[in-house]
């Protein structure tokens, strides 16, 4: 009689193989231990790291940074709850984590960049790496330093051969899809001249709007996380000069001052921000949208018209792009975040498609975009 316990084991190994065969190996991480002198450091001081799988072939001097979400912290209370975590914390990482979707080193499911150098850096600072505080409370010993390891970061990628270039993408998630817009201008200016930069934001286009109480709930959170990070010299000038920093963490209010060539990949129904900016918990006290937020098949007729409210201002929000070439999107009707990193909506058979072309990979326009000469 086979073992149950047995036969359990080998079914999960078969699904790990399956998995790998997808993802393609595991890639280590690397710490970047020379940050600390620098007091480039996560929340609770351990040094920032990233994992690096090294390109080849063609694509031997080509570079894509991709930044690791996670939300954000917006006082000394949260950002204790995240000290000790994965997200502010290097000490708390997985040692390795298998690449997909845009970091898959595999041709069949990541055409354009499969042989490139890619990083996924990981996101410890809890305010999309613009943070900068001197002090430290010795009764908390958060530091707030996300500025400073985004330099730290990125001059250790240039010292590992990103010096030598010849096409850069900095991409990221969700906040790390923030912080490749609020970064795009600085990421270019700290590559050599001559390096063909472009930045690609997946689900970072987190908008200005009110929730389903009518209360500014986000604007008032991007408040409080500018102030406790201490963000606003580290936001992009073109915007802070017109108006108050917290509102150039909505890249409506700053992209317009964004020099180097954007792409925006977004739902245009962003789960996150369903949950998080229309409906949060706050301005649901009675739950009345818990279950549709689990799974929008339970929502009511009236849950859904707000929806597709909130759809129409985040397709407004957009209309400051304009038709600039430096510029382009994908917009789709998914009830999703973040499709970059996922095989299931990067590339595959019944990956989300727009006007027929092939999907969230853009082997079409992505491509067109990243060949349009700035």
């Amino acid at each position: 009689m086979i073992n149950v316990r047995a036969v359990a084991w080998i079914n999960i190994l078969l699904c790990a193989l399956v998995a790998l065969k997808v993802n393609g190996v595991n890639v280590g991480i690397t710490y970047v231990e020379t940050a600390v002198a620098k007091g480039a450091v996560c929340l609770d001081g351990s040094p920032p790291a990233y994992h690096l799988d090294k390109g080849f072939g063609s694509g031997i001097n080509n570079w894509l940074v991709h930044i690791e979400g996670g939300g954000w912290c917006n006082n000394v209370t949260t950002c204790l709850a995240r000290k000790n975590t994965r997200l502010g914390s290097s000490k708390q990482m997985l040692t390795e984590i298998a690449f997909s979707g845009i970091l898959s080193n595999k041709q069949q499911f990541n055409p354009d960049f499969y042989n490139w150098n890619r990083v996924k850096v990981r996101y410890c600072d809890g305010a999309s790496f613009t943070g900068d505080v001197e002090a430290v409370d010795p009764t908390t010993n958060l530091h707030y330093r996300g500025a400073r390891v985004w330099l730290a970061v990125i001059e250790d990628l240039l010292e590992k051969g990103m010096k030598n270039a010849e096409y850069a993408l900095l991409s990221g998630c969700s906040a790390g899809g923030l912080t490749s817009i609020l970064h795009c201008d600085s990421f270019r200016a700290l590559l050599p001249m001559g390096v063909k930069v472009k930045c690609l934001a997946d689900a970072g286009y987190f908008i200005n709007a009110k929730d389903v109480s009518g209360t500014e709930h986000i604007q008032a959170f991007y408040d409080d996380v500018v102030t406790t990070h201490g963000s606003s010299k580290n936001l992009p000038a073109s915007c802070t000069s017109t108006m108050k920093p917290s509102m150039c963490f909505f890249p409506q209010y700053m992209e317009q001052g964004i020099r180097t060539p954007l792409f925006l990949l977004n739902a245009a129904y962003d789960s996150w921000q369903i949950k998080n900016i229309l409906a949060p918990g706050v301005a649901d006290p009675h739950g009345y949208w818990h279950n549709c937020k689990l799974d929008i098949k339970n929502c009511s007729p009236s849950q859904i018209q707000t929806m597709q409210g909130f759809r129409v201002e985040f397709l407004n929000a957009l209309s400051g792009l304009g038709n600039s070439s430096p510029r382009g999107m994908f917009i789709n009707s998914c009830y999703a975040h973040c499709q970059s990193e996922m095989q299931e909506t990067w590339l595959r058979d019944d990956s989300p498609v727009l006007d027929k072309t092939v999907s969230l990979s853009c082997l079409l326009c992505l491509l067109v975009y990243w060949h349009t000469e700035t």
